[in-house]
């Protein structure tokens, strides 16, 4: 195999060593991880503490009101697993209430949007049994940085800005947070916020009160949460506030301290595909990650081997297979334990040697193509991006996405994980963002607005129902070589981070570059399809490059017929990645955004 290197230089060095390695999205998250694998913690204590520090550091794209799913290995366990931290609609979540209030979307603001909060429950699973350390050792630097305070990054300082007038006008309680004196904090400086500090302390004093050993300290911490006062304030508010949304109207919310009681994180077997040595393992189908395996199965028809990755042969082969993954995501997907999704047969040969036929190499294709697959889905409903009228109060809809749409606009969050004894873990938090919701008084944060993903008609994958896990965007990722865990990796940016995920994975293993070069190489996204967030909006065609993108390929690109943009030569994407291959433990995160990092010895 050729091995092409589309970067003469890299910015910063792949992290190389053989103790562990912690690479985030955000520098002191990977330093909290970091120390606490050199504190003897494991992959899994250093995750529960990175999470928590996320939450604190990025307030714009992640929080404790939240939704995240992980997958890991275990070296104990000899296994790879899928732990869901994505909440469930309230039980008052039906179809019928929201029409019932004149929306034809659910609002991508607001309270009417809100799972039960996912993150808490989902970290308390994966340190009581995965873990090692005390609630205490992981909950310390999070409380810490609440309390005493930590540099404010520029984007959460921008992203305060854009909100910051439907703050004084409709959401006083977020201003008190996150507009001290009534001004936007400054980028640099010293941000507190004492009252989700104050939540967590709270929420350890009461754990640790009880006495008994660390798990039984764990299941308290878990009933404070769901069944104590943080349930409490979180119904209170619900039960009581009325809301400005972007419907133009305020609205109350439906989440109960029932539906918090009720909901608990759950272990599942991930979904595998083998594409050569390489076996990836991504969630099931209540995230978009089954993309990156349909994907795959699309491009094992073509020989990528020795191609530039910043060719138009690559890149259009790519972003083609895509298109008709996506499609095959909004026409099947949705919570397996509502609906029936043909996964066996959506990854299956035969299913994939048709499908590949629709790919042109010479031409793009304008089309929302779904596969048909009997008795199951095959409607993709579109709404065109020129046709949608956006509501009043519309700052903070949606999920916030990397990308052309300006620099003010955030992601999520995302870390990777491996230790000294191989054991791996992936994340992507997100949700419970400060500008979507607004904060609850008594604990300081906001609720989620994964709910805007459901859509208001019956007999969809993704129709709204009581109880039902929205198809969440969140999809880390981890994969075998030659039987052996080796790869956790993955990006924020809603709907593109499964086609970033999979650039990142076809680089590595087809142009032979290491994760640094794989993640500084030139990126792309498509808007082809339905947006996953509120308005729900498609671009069809549409293709975004980064301005690294070599010119030749973007003429060439714009021949094939795909409707170019050129975005910024650094705005696409916020990978990070680790790899385990005895006895070396390697990593790299991304420079776009000026946060990201890893560390490791």
């Amino acid at each position: 195999m050729k091995l092409i290197n589309p970067n003469p230089f890299t910015t910063r060095p792949e992290i190389v060593g053989t103790f562990g390695v912690v690479t985030s999205t955000h520098w002191i998250a990977t330093a909290v991880g970091m120390g606490i694998l050199e504190k003897g913690g494991n992959a899994f204590d250093a995750a529960v503490a990175t999470a928590f520090t996320l939450q604190v550091v990025e307030p714009h794209l992640c929080g404790p009101g939240g939704d995240v799913p992980l997958i890991l290995n275990s070296v104990k366990r000899g296994k790879t697993e899928v732990i869901c931290g994505q909440g469930s609609m309230p039980a008052g979540a039906t179809i019928a209430h929201y029409k019932g209030l004149g929306l034809d979307l659910i609002p991508g603001t607001g309270l009417l949007p809100a799972c039960v909060p996912g993150t808490f429950d989902a970290y308390m699973l994966l340190l009581r049994d995965y873990g090692t350390m005390r609630l205490g050792d992981v909950l310390a630097p999070a409380i810490g940085y609440y309390l005493n305070g930590h540099p404010l990054v520029e984007r959460a300082s921008a992203t305060i800005s854009t909100v910051a007038e439907q703050f004084r006008t409709h959401w006083q309680s977020s201003a008190a947070v996150f507009l001290p004196n009534n001004e936007v904090p400054k980028a640099a400086t010293l941000f507190r916020n004492t009252a989700a500090g104050n939540t967590y302390a709270r929420i350890l004093k009461e754990a640790e009160a009880g006495g008994g050993g660390r798990e039984a300290e764990i299941e308290r911490a878990r009933k404070v949460w769901s069944q104590g006062f943080v349930a409490a304030a979180i119904d209170k508010f619900c039960r009581t506030q009325e809301v400005m949304d972007v419907s133009g109207k305020r609205n109350r919310g439906l989440l109960t301290g029932d539906d918090l009681a009720r909901w608990q994180a759950t272990v599942e077997a991930p979904l595998t595909y083998d594409y050569g040595r390489y076996t990836v393992c991504k969630a099931s189908t209540w995230t978009q990650g089954p993309v990156v395996l349909q994907q795959l199965a699309l491009l094992k028809g073509f020989d990528l081997d020795g191609l530039d990755p910043t060719s138009a042969d690559f890149i259009h082969l790519q972003i083609e297979c895509l298109k008709l993954a996506y499609a095959d995501r909004e026409a099947f997907y949705g919570d397996p334990a509502f609906v029936d999704v043909p996964m066996k047969t959506l990854l299956s040969d035969a299913y994939n040697d048709d499908r590949r036929k629709l790919v042109d190499p010479a031409r793009a294709n304008l089309e929302q193509r779904p596969g048909k697959v009997d008795g199951y889905g095959g409607v993709v409903k579109l709404r065109r991006a020129d046709s949608v009228r956006l509501g009043v109060a519309s700052s903070g809809a949606g999920e916030p996405t990397v990308g052309r749409v300006g620099q003010t606009n955030g992601d999520t969050v995302h870390f990777d994980i491996v230790d000294r004894d191989g054991n791996m873990i992936s994340a992507t938090p997100s949700g419970g963002w400060l500008q979507s919701s607004p904060v609850i008084p008594e604990l300081g944060f906001p609720l989620g607005t994964r709910g805007q993903m459901f859509w208001l008609e019956e007999g969809l994958p993704g129709s709204l129902a009581p109880g039902k896990r929205p198809r969440s965007t969140l999809t880390p990722t981890l994969c075998h070589r030659d039987g052996e865990p080796y790869m956790v990796w993955g990006s924020p940016g809603g709907d593109q981070q499964d086609q970033w995920v999979t650039q990142h994975f076809l680089r590595h293993v087809h142009c032979g570059l290491n994760l640094q070069e794989c993640i500084d190489s030139p990126a792309w996204h498509s808007e082809h399809f339905p947006s996953s967030f509120w308005p729900r909006t498609a671009r069809p065609g549409v293709l975004v490059l980064e301005g690294r993108v070599p010119k030749a390929t973007v003429e060439e690109l714009k021949k094939r017929g795909h409707e170019v943009e050129v975005n910024d030569d650094w705005s696409e994407g916020r990978l990070t990645a680790a790899t385990r291959q005895d006895p070396w433990r390697k990593a790299a995160a991304n420079a776009r955004g000026m946060q990201g990092y890893a560390a490791g010895r």
